[in-house]
């Protein structure tokens, strides 16, 4: 009898990269949701680099899911550089549950929220810490932390392809992900590490996000292509792939999330991002 293994093409053995069916595949390694919490669509917001404002599309998104009355949870998986609990004006450390367990903070709007920023006294002071520390932090962030009923959770993951990025697709079961660029020449490449690297894991791609795509000239309303014109389209049908949105440069967006109120964001800004999310199919776990 053949090895049904052999049969595989270029089979590693490794089951948590591979996408094939076969009788000798590994239980599921993802962790399992605290007890009391009940999640129903989870999305990354990735990128292949950072600085494209990957965390600006997260707050966005959840602030447009919200308005629609949907229950959203946040979780801030950029734990060396996070800045989610700015944008929404929270502070202070997250309190233990009686019986075990973190709980997130909740904006304003009710939007849930779990940040290494808002885990420190300090939080000014740097997370000096190896990549398996961040990412059984990150872990906890979904296995210890009591998120109660979510109709969609976003992850904001951190740039890149690294140790967090690698565990967040390995633990925990997600539907999609959306992939944030910028209008500049390297953005074939970054979209192709992410892109590359979903489908190595077998994570559907939601679509393409372009950030920073222009300013819009307050005196006649043309807009500016600041970086160059934008190649995004090209780039995306090359992958088979939407873009859901080309987000502006703006002055006020960035002042919102200075203050703490980027829930007064424009109604619509981010539609057809929640519009693409909420489409999205959920996995079978």
């Amino acid at each position: 009898m053949i090895d049904e293994e052999k049969e595989i093409e270029g089979c590693t053995h490794d089951c948590s990269t591979c996408g094939a069916a076969c009788s000798s595949k590994k239980e599921s390694m993802f962790e399992p949701i605290n007890a009391m919490s009940m999640v129903g669509k989870v999305i990354g917001v990735v990128s292949g680099k950072g600085g494209v404002g990957k965390s600006l599309v997260t707050e966005l998104a959840a602030v447009e899911l919200r308005r629609r009355g949907l229950s959203v949870g946040i979780m801030d998986a950029d734990v060396t550089g996070p800045s989610i609990p700015k944008a929404f004006g929270l502070s202070g450390i997250c309190e233990a549950a009686p019986l075990g367990g973190i709980l997130p903070k909740e904006t304003k709007t009710g939007i849930k929220v779990i940040s290494v920023n808002l885990l420190l006294e300090d939080i000014t002071s740097p997370v000096v810490w190896r990549g398996p520390i961040i990412a059984g932090t990150v872990k906890q962030f979904w296995t210890d932390v009591i998120w109660g009923d979510l109709d969609c959770m976003l992850i904001d993951c951190p740039p890149g392809t690294g140790d967090v990025p690698l565990t967040i697709f390995q633990s925990i079961p997600l539907d999609g992900i959306v992939v944030v660029t910028s209008p500049q020449d390297l953005v074939s490449m970054i979209v192709a590490k992410a892109v590359n690297m979903a489908k190595l894991m077998n994570v559907p791609i939601v679509g393409i996000v372009e950030n920073m795509s222009y300013v819009e000239c307050p005196d006649c309303g043309r807009r500016i292509s600041v970086f160059g014109e934008s190649k995004i389209d090209e780039v995306a049908k090359s992958f088979g792939l939407p873009v859901l949105a080309k987000l502006p440069m703006s002055p006020a967006l960035s002042a919102m999330c200075d203050a703490g109120t980027i829930e007064l964001c424009e109604n619509g800004i981010a539609a057809s991002i929640a519009d693409a999310i909420e489409a999205q199919p959920q996995r079978a776990v």
